[in-house]
């Protein structure tokens, strides 16, 4: 199984944020330009949180506020649940699992690394078990 700095190194894609101080309409403008689902939350190199659209759903729209109003860092997730470069694509799904979250940030030490979705995981592990499943089938072909 892949560990976290393989899938790094392969999916060379942008990792998006947000700074605490801006508006939740702003982030969700950003949201929507790139077709994602969470943006990280960085104010200079830290990390401080990350805003998903569950976060917009249950603290912004059900809660009757204005995304014109409401700062990201208002309604953002705060205790953010990291992993490292040396976990594996399958701990990643354990932690998803266990939290009921889709995201998980990607940090050494205090560095940002990237993001990983539970999207990613799960083609991730579909990969693995075709490759798997091939291996199985050329050895008792032999």
């Amino acid at each position: 199984m892949k560990t976290i700095s393989q899938f790094l190194d392969q999916s060379k894609r942008p990792v998006y944020s947000v700074g605490p101080n801006e508006t939740v309409r702003e982030a969700l403008e950003i949201m929507a330009q790139h077709n994602i689902g969470a943006l990280l939350v960085i104010d200079g190199q830290t990390l401080e949180g990350i805003f998903s659209e569950r976060d917009y759903a249950r603290k912004v729209a059900l809660k009757g506020k204005s995304s014109n109003d409401a700062k990201v860092s208002d309604v953002m997730t705060s205790q953010v649940i990291t992993i490292n470069t040396k976990h594996s694509i399958d701990q990643c799904m354990q932690i998803m699992t266990d939290n009921h979250i889709r995201h998980l940030p990607i940090v050494n030490g205090t560095q940002v690394m990237g993001l990983i979705s539970i999207g990613d995981v799960v083609r991730e592990m579909i990969a693995y078990q075709k490759s798997m499943i091939e291996q199985l089938k050329s050895y008792i072909a032999g």
